[in-house]
């Protein structure tokens, strides 16, 4: 509450706005520290009313209103650890915007279907979350799909929450492309890289650098252009590339793409930092057996599987459909379990 107190106080002052990128951070973080009071404060609130509720039915002997609160409160439950886990997101970068880029792997129309899929799924929990989504990059399949995509995800501990799902997804389904309704395993990879600011610097040398413009290929409409304007910039020591279409701009384009390269280099940093360069080397390895996080079975029976945590749902097609808290939440609560065993060694 107190920092709190002393960034509405700042927010006051009328010459905040003479300097605007100091002033979009203190809007930020005040946003961010008053949604969060805010949330405690509802889940206070419930509990409280839930508990007079349950002493009430208790009193007047109505068994409904006690089974009907006292299932509210599972609820309550799971949204008080999410708080709890959302409170420790305290890396360097979490609290940032992210940068979320989908690639298919080996098996052409099939991968590429299933690189749509997921890459759905991550918009649809974006959208439920209240969190803001732009399209930087695609490149269609020559059929149905995508080759790979790139989205910016905005909002409040995007990257934070995001972060665990970098690595290999595999479904197992009946292909619909495939006319004998065999069943076919597929494979696709997930970036995650946190949107950095001026604060964090990011060493970029022109010589490292290959810079290529071509023609968008987007599926069409606002996502395509009909001039060079899209560009792709290669860091030549690491291998990282990165690609941005979406403006009609050459120049914004260029800019965009050296910010997402500077997050890319940013995100390859902390992976080193946190001895987890495995990591890094998997989502450069061949997307296949081997590397993936979590498996997805469609067919013969339904089942979402995380390899890491062992969490699973039965029910693939809400998780398809965005419903991934679940996995979010138990990645990041082992996540953040091991580094405080690490320091505490």
């Amino acid at each position: 509450m107190r920092r709190l107190d002393e960034l509405t106080a700042i927010t006051e002052n009328p010459n905040l706005w003479d300097k605007p990128d100091r002033a979009q951070e203190v809007m930020r973080e005040r946003t961010r520290l008053e949604t969060a009071i805010n949330g405690y404060r509802a889940l206070e609130r419930n509990l409280s009313e839930s508990l007079e509720l349950i002493e009430m039915g208790d009193a007047e002997g109505d068994a409904v209103i006690v089974a009907d609160t006292e299932k509210s409160l599972y609820g309550l439950r799971d949204h008080a650890r999410r708080l709890q886990i959302e409170s420790l997101l305290s890396g360097e970068a979490d609290a940032n915007d992210c940068f979320l880029e989908v690639n298919s792997g080996a098996g052409g129309t099939e991968a590429q279907d299933w690189a749509e899929m997921l890459l759905r799924m991550y918009l649809r929990w974006a959208e439920q979350h209240g969190y803001k989504t732009e399209w930087l990059e695609e490149t269609g399949g020559e059929e149905a799909g995508l080759k790979s995509a790139t989205v910016q995800i905005k909002g409040p501990n995007a990257y934070g929450w995001l972060k665990t799902e970098a690595g290999v997804h595999r479904l197992v389904r009946i292909s619909p492309f495939d006319s004998q309704a065999r069943r076919h395993t597929s494979f696709a990879s997930v970036s995650v890289s946190p949107v950095i600011d001026d604060k964090i610097e990011i060493e970029v040398l022109d010589k490292d650098l290959r810079i290529d413009t071509y023609r968008a290929s987007g599926a069409g409409g606002q996502h395509i252009n009909k001039t060079d304007s899209a560009v792709r910039i290669t860091h030549l020591p690491t291998g990282i590339v990165v690609q941005c279409q979406q403006e009609r701009s050459q120049h914004k384009n260029r800019a965009k793409a050296f910010d997402m390269l500077r997050a890319r280099m940013y995100e390859r940093e902390l992976k080193l930092r946190e001895d987890a360069a495995a990591v890094i080397e998997a989502t450069k390895s061949e997307i296949g057996w081997g590397y993936q996080i979590r498996s997805y079975v469609l067919q013969p029976y339904q089942l979402v599987k995380d390899l890491r945590t062992a969490v699973e749902s039965g029910n693939s097609g809400a998780v398809l459909d965005g419903d991934i808290d679940r996995f979010l939440e138990a990645a990041l609560a082992q996540r953040i379990k091991g580094q405080k065993e690490e320091a505490n060694s």
